[in-house]
């Protein structure tokens, strides 16, 4: 069954169009549906660096795509799977930059781990949640590009318990793939497939790895679905905008620094002038401030 509302499997279009892996639109098509489950496991063994029959068995707990691409209103676009052994585990890909990605993280790991009880429950029915970033943004300063954390101990790295397990994937760390220290990761030619910037980059890890050909082939077939294609176009717009609406604060926040740091520097020098008994009006006339100003000042060092 479709995880959709879309008709993924019409060839309306016949171009050599292909979505980007990166939109979590198209991750979540490629990745989060019924149908691909072989690809999910394949690439949910690469991160947690288990044998693929670890995950048989596993339960997609959101299929459901999308509500409506319009006015900022998405559905559900991360992935959520549930373990033979009742683990939790929460996929999520995010292009735009936060700051508080890692309590972001954490807050969402928290109310995925109390989800498993209710109220006269037990604490042995808390199994492990594991959360997936990929980020298409630096987070961690660490020279590897997938890091995992867990509860340890500080001095002996004891792991209090094993329920919390967080992995970062970041992707502009691709860029310095050969001084990473984790280069043998299998987990590499997965991101590499997520953000790369043309067909014949895909078609290359194609060659290499039967689990990212299966994935090529299921975006090669939904970059031809009109409706699919509409919604991903939707979702880049959104993307840019914000993308677009932080870069004009930032710089609004920039200007305004400078405004500020000149007006501070302005008041330091009317402070030494009068400090030296410079009539305040000369003082209004090199500084270019108010006689209110500089008469707030002159009380201010009495």
């Amino acid at each position: 069954m479709n995880n959709s509302k879309f008709n993924l499997d019409s060839n309306e279009y016949n171009d050599d169009f292909i979505m980007s892996p990166k939109v979590d639109f198209v991750f979540k098509l490629i990745f989060g549906d019924e149908k691909n489950k072989d690809v999910l496991i394949a690439f949910l063994s690469a991160v947690l660096r288990l044998p693929k029959e670890e995950f048989k068995g596993i339960e997609l707990l959101n299929t459901e795509l999308l509500r409506e691409f319009k006015e900022d209103k998405k559905g559900i676009l991360d992935i959520r799977v549930k373990t033979k052994n009742n683990e939790h585990i929460d996929i999520e890909i995010q292009i735009l930059p936060t700051e508080y990605m890692a309590e972001r993280t954490l807050f969402y790991w928290s109310k995925m781990y109390n989800s498993q009880v209710v109220p006269g429950d037990t604490y042995d029915k808390l199994k492990k949640c594991i959360t997936i970033n990929i980020v298409d943004f630096e987070r961690i300063p660490l020279n590897k590009i997938h890091t995992t954390f867990h509860i340890l101990e500080d001095e002996t790295g004891y792991k209090l318990t094993d329920v919390l397990e967080v992995h970062f994937l970041e992707l502009p760390k691709l860029a310095k793939l050969n001084s990473l220290k984790d280069i043998d990761d299998p987990i590499l030619e997965w991101l590499e497939f997520i953000d790369a910037k043309s067909k014949e980059g895909m078609e290359m890890l194609a060659e290499r790895n039967e689990n990212i050909k299966a994935a090529y082939e299921i975006l090669q077939r939904v970059s031809k679905s009109k409706e699919a294609r509409r919604a991903y176009e939707s979702r880049q717009a959104e993307i840019m905008d914000q993308l677009t609406r932080e870069k004009t604060a930032r710089e609004q926040g920039i200007r305004e620094g400078i405004k500020e740091g000149i007006k501070e520097g302005i008041i330091k020098t009317a402070k030494q002038l009068l400090i030296m008994d410079m009539d305040p009006m000369a003082i209004v006339k090199a500084t270019g401030l108010s006689e209110e100003e500089v008469e707030m000042l002159r009380k201010s060092l009495h």
